[in-house]
């Protein structure tokens, strides 16, 4: 572990005083690098706190472990609970405000548990970069009154990586992992079914060696974005078959590599075409 250089320092413990004034806290969480370093500023605030896990057919399987891993690390009191946004057509239908819906369902139940156990407030991994992304699911959060600390003391996803690394966490460079459905574009069913189909398409190629990496699923092709440097071992003959023919069997009867390489988001570019803010 290095020591915090101080202007990290300071941000840290302003992050730690703000969380001992919220006196009680349920966090959302999903193991990813920004929770995860929100869970442990939570363990050395002293806060009261429980952190609830939400799985549901849009979170994998890997995911899932690496969040169920890191609360075992770093100690905090830990709950799972499942929901079930495939049976809101709302969500299922795959509008561009898929997110709400989904966000909305696990708010009010983390307000709910909350409640129950006597916790002031339920809290967010959003940091202050989030803010500028096209994000419904903040609309969602303002519903609820849900707060974002890591973005109220102004951490950027830059620092909070830093600072992760600092202290030793091992989830300081984990990949951005959003869940199953971002990889489906607007308009397109989400199904328990095709977000296997994305779920095992991905873990061929992390199998493979691939960290950073998306498969994009529309209808029956596969579109997989990879970093650029990662683009030429794809296309080796050797790695090419493999993934052609793991595809093919997961059910893509299309397969194919998106030249401009891995993105975030890449599927808002859809809703730029046509016109939709995503301001």
């Amino acid at each position: 572990m290095q020591i915090l250089p101080k202007k990290f320092g300071d941000k840290y413990e302003a992050l730690l005083t703000y969380l001992r004034g919220l006196e009680g806290v349920v966090l959302a969480y999903s193991g990813g690098a920004d929770s995860t370093f929100l869970l442990m500023a939570v363990r050395d605030s002293g806060v009261s706190a429980l952190a609830v896990t939400a799985v549901s057919p849009s979170m994998s399987s890997s995911d899932l472990n690496a969040a169920l891993d890191m609360v075992s690390a770093i100690s905090v009191a830990h709950e799972i609970i499942h929901t079930d946004e495939l049976n809101d057509e709302n969500y299922s239908s795959n509008t561009p405000d898929r997110c709400f819906y989904c966000k909305s369902e696990l708010f009010k139940k983390l307000k709910d548990i909350a409640t129950a156990k006597g916790l002031p407030h339920v809290i967010d991994g959003s940091n202050i970069d989030d803010l500028g992304d096209y994000r419904p699911g903040l609309r969602a959060k303002a519903s609820y009154g849900v707060i974002s600390p890591l973005a109220e003391v102004g951490l950027t996803k830059a620092e909070i990586r830093q600072l992760s690394r600092c202290k030793g966490l091992k989830t300081w460079d984990r990949p951005s992992s959003p869940c199953l459905s971002s990889r489906l574009p607007y308009g397109e069913q989400i199904t328990v079914s095709a977000l296997r189909m994305v779920e095992q398409a991905e873990v061929v190629l992390k199998d493979l060696g691939f960290v950073n990496l998306r498969v994009r699923k529309h209808g029956d092709m596969a579109r997989i974005e990879l970093m650029d440097e990662d683009i030429a071992k794809a296309v080796r003959a050797e790695i090419k078959e493999v993934i052609i023919q793991r595809f093919r069997e997961i059910g893509f009867l299309y397969v194919t590599l998106d030249m401009e390489g891995y993105r975030s988001g890449s599927l808002n570019r859809g809703l730029k075409a046509a016109g939709v803010s995503i301001s």
